[in-house]
Formats: structure tokens, C-alpha cells, sequence
């Protein structure tokens, strides 16, 4: 398998890249991460102005291009508009902070974050959500396109319903759909509809969330299935799933800080899960690890979990 997806605009995105959601992180945590991963080999690294560490990477990636490390054309950036910026008159100036921040001139993929909108320049929260416009920030997101500030766009966590209901009205098709992917939360609806409309699934949380804010369930690694096709392999659970999700035809978003489950991370070519054990994996219970209960509130625009997620879950 190549280590590179090809997207519907023409561009290659890496198989596997880095999760940066790292939660409340010291100071210089993530910078090391990141420096540490392109060293290894990763060429992908996915951020956002929610993560709270753009600046932070932003320095690292202006530390590798000055040390020599990469080029800016070897690496593949994507981040993502912050709620408070769906306004359409709003959506150049969330790629600009984000451009300022990484001390980039463009990105590779820049996706709707969620379909939240937020007050602008307040915390997003359940009062503070107003109702989406997503035509109307798509068509926003179009002209960065157009520009060339963001050479792909797409989105995140949204539905089969959200799928259809973009691609019916967009001029510019979503290039990538960023959502929860590993075998314990597999999205096979959802990867159909996809994979027919030539948009390529991002797994974030490819290896599962448990403990995690918002998150729910005890975490596939531990399945039976998953451990029984490790030891056959002679993997790791974690590197199996990841190989799970490059088979199925998503790139993968691991987060780590830890240099060694890094390239362990990485570890995924060269091998591949044999036909007969894959499809053990449908035999592997799904549950939603990150539900996003944190979006309800009983007078909101999302009133259940399910709402948000159109019954999806």
C-alpha cells in the first residue's frame, strides 16, 4: 500500500499523520511532538484553533524548515475554522489567524471544524450556538479554495445527512470528511456514501478515546478479535487497528507525544492484515466513543446527542 491517499483535487495526502488534540499539554509538549514525528518520518500533521497550540506548532514548523529538516512542499497541513468564524464574511479571517499562527502562506486541507456555529468570539457553548448556514460558509470556504490559501477543503464530523445535504448544493466537492474511524466505531454507511462521491475519510481517534472528555465505552484495543489478529501478526493492537483503517481506505490521525509509540505509529507499510482476519472485524461491537453530549442543552439548537448527530450513532 502507497503511504499516500490521492484526494479529488489532484493532491496526495499521507496515509498516516498527527493528531494534535493533545487536551491540556505543557507548554512545548506538542512543539517537541511534532519536531520529534517529521524527524520520524511523518509528513502529515492535522491542527486546529481549538487545540490551542497553533503558535506553539508554528514555531516547530518554522524551526524544521530553518534546521533543513523538510521543505514546506514535503509536509501536509491541515487545520480547521473555529466555530465562532462560520459567518461567511468571517471564514477568511479563521484561515488568516490560522495561517499567522502556523507562519504559513497556505494550507494543504482546511475543513469545517463541526457543524457548530458559535457566537463570534465567544466560548462554544450550548448558549452561545447559533443556528448553521452550512451553504453559505461552504461557499466561503470555495473562494479560499479559489485563492489558493487553502489548496483542499472538506470537512469534519458531519453525517451521512450532512454529506448529502453539501454535496447536493457545492460547487467545489468536499475533498476529505475528517470523522471518528477505527474498528470499534467502523462508519460503514457512511464510508459508502464517501467513497461514492469521491471523498476521502480522515480518521481522527483511530485508535479509540477511551477516558477521554466526551468520550464513552471501554476502547476496542482490548477486543479479543483485535488482540487474537496482533499476536497472529505479530503487531501491536494499536498498529493493527491503524493498518485496519489504511485497508479500509482512510488515512489515520494517531495522537501521541511519546517518541517511540510515535514510530511505532508509523510502523504500518510493509505488512498487511490477510483477508480472512479483516473480516473478523465485523464482528467487533460499535460504540460511538465520542458522542459530543457537551453540544446539549434542552433550550439549544441540539436538544439530544442524536440530534447532532442526525440519529447516526
Amino acid at each position: 500500500m502507497a503511504e499516500y491517499f490521492v484526494l479529488n483535487t489532484g493532491a496526495r495526502i499521507p496515509s498516516v499523520g498527527l493528531g494534535t488534540a493533545t487536551g491540556k499539554a505543557e507548554p512545548g509538549v506538542v512543539g517537541a511532538a511534532v519536531y520529534a514525528a517529521v524527524k520520524a518520518g511523518y509528513r502529515h500533521i492535522d491542527c486546529a484553533p481549538q487545540y490551542r497550540n497553533e503558535k506553539e506548532i508554528g514555531l516547530t514548523l518554522k524551526k524544521l524548515f530553518e534546521d533543513g529538516v523538510v521543505k514546506r512542499e514535503d509536509l501536509f497541513i491541515t487545520s480547521k475554522l473555529w466555530s465562532g468564524n462560520h459567518a461567511p464574511e468571517d471564514v477568511p479571517e479563521g484561515i488568516d489567524t490560522t495561517l499567522e499562527d502556523l507562519q504559513l502562506e497556505y494550507l494543504d486541507l482546511f475543513l469545517i471544524h463541526t457543524p457548530i456555529r458559535s457566537k463570534k468570539g465567544a466560548i462554544p457553548t450550548p448558549e452561545n450556538f447559533l443556528p448553521v448556514d452550512i451553504p453559505a460558509t461552504w461557499g466561503a470556504m470555495e473562494k479560499l479554495y479559489h485563492s489558493g490559501k487553502a489548496r483542499a477543503i472538506g470537512v469534519s464530523n458531519f453525517s451521512c445527512k450532512r454529506m448529502e445535504d453539501l454535496l447536493a448544493i457545492a460547487s467545489v466537492p468536499p475533498a476529505v470528511n475528517q470523522v471518528e474511524s477505527h474498528p470499534g466505531w467502523q462508519q460503514m454507511k457512511l464510508r459508502e456514501l464517501c467513497k461514492s462521491n469521491g471523498v476521502h475519510i480522515s480518521a481522527y481517534s483511530p485508535l479509540g478515546k477511551p477516558g477521554s472528555p466526551g468520550s464513552m465505552g471501554k476502547g476496542f484495543l482490548s477486543n479479543p478479535i483485535v488482540v487474537s489478529v496482533a499476536e497472529k501478526l505479530q503487531k501491536t493492537p494499536a498498529q493493527v487497528a491503524l493498518r485496519w483503517g489504511l485497508q479500509m481506505g482512510h488515512s489515520v490521525l494517531p495522537k501521541s507525544v511519546n517518541e517511540t509509540r510515535m514510530k511505532e505509529n508509523l510502523s504500518v507499510f510493509g505488512w498487511s492484515i490477510p483477508e480472512d482476519l479483516m473480516a473478523k472485524f465485523s464482528e467487533i461491537p460499535q460504540v460511538k466513543t465520542l458522542r459530543a453530549e457537551f453540544v446539549v442543552h434542552p433550550q439549544g439548537i441540539y436538544k439530544t446527542v442524536e440530534d447532532f448527530w442526525d440519529g447516526e450513532i
